[in-house]
């Protein structure tokens, strides 16, 4: 970044992956205090209360046709709901914090996969051989972490469904996203993930609440850095043409939230699961690098 750019957008990236990255480990923690589904109608709750002191402060402009609402509730639901609600429960299911966080990382190339038949853009070799090797590095992941524990096999489907869930969303966004303020944006996502968990909240069989200050820690974890601050970082790097980089940040999640889960958690990443990772990182870099012009 440009010296000339204030400390905080210098320090973002690093910033960003941090809080970004500890928060697999930090919601795993939260598990034990609270039902998954709590935990997120909490955080949905309190974000988009957030979010409505804020929208009230700077007024800036709503959707104009119900069209535009519509498709900013279905990025909602499918990030927010589908997404986070399927991640925590896998979490809860036993799946180790770093394994998701890598499953999550081939969101990319699944985009970029299924893009042509959605937008009509072209796919390359690059992209069959960053998914092969994305794939492959998944695989020798979850294989090492099973030779630790048992690999959940609802908690890998729950897995799945949230890919699914952001592919989705991605997908949406690239073909019906316009461009609102983030406050906006933010406001009515949040408030249709809320909505979207309702019926799992309603199943969830217990409700409560182990309150202490490890609980209320993980909380303000998740709703002030989570959600507001690492997302507010985020589009702040985008709007100033930092994209390339940004995407490769995403890259350095996977270890990062790996260490951070092996120090709070002590889920521990045999030394094969590392190889896995560089593995599909490689393939997740290649299949979203740009052609050199």
């Amino acid at each position: 970044m440009s010296p000339d750019r204030p400390i905080w957008l210098r320090l973002a990236p690093v910033i960003f992956l941090c809080l970004w990255s500890g928060g697999y480990g930090v919601a795993k923690v939260g598990l034990g205090y609270a039902a998954p589904m709590v935990i997120l109608a909490m955080r949905f709750a309190l974000v988009v209360a957030a979010m409505a002191v804020l929208w009230a402060a700077l007024r800036p402009p709503l959707p104009k046709t119900r069209a535009e609402w519509g498709h900013l509730a279905i990025v909602g639901l499918l990030i927010q709901s589908v997404y986070f609600g399927m991640t925590y429960y896998a979490l809860e299911a036993g799946v180790a914090a770093g394994t998701v966080a890598l499953l999550m990382t081939l969101q990319p190339i699944a985009v970029g996969l299924i893009a042509p038949r959605w937008t009509g853009e072209r796919v390359g070799w690059k992209q069959w051989c960053g998914l092969i090797l994305g794939l492959i590095g998944a695989a020798v992941v979850i294989g090492a972490r099973s030779t630790l524990e048992p690999p959940s096999v609802m908690g890998f489907v729950f897995a799945i469904i949230g890919l699914a869930g952001i592919v989705t969303a991605s997908l949406w966004e690239k073909r019906f996203g316009l461009q609102h303020h983030p406050v906006t944006s933010n406001l009515v996502g949040y408030a249709a993930g809320l909505v979207g968990i309702l019926p799992l909240l309603a199943l969830q069989e217990d409700l409560s609440i182990d309150w202490s200050w490890p609980f209320v820690g993980v909380l303000f974890y998740l709703v002030v850095g989570n959600s507001l601050v690492a997302v507010g970082l985020l589009l702040a790097m985008i709007r100033v043409g930092d994209v390339a980089k940004v995407s490769a940040l995403f890259f350095l999640v996977p270890p990062l939230a790996a260490v951070i889960a092996w120090v709070m958690l002590g889920e521990v990443m045999p030394p094969v699961a590392w190889g896995g990772m560089a593995l599909a990182g490689t393939g997740v870099l290649l299949a979203t690098r740009k052609a050199a012009r």
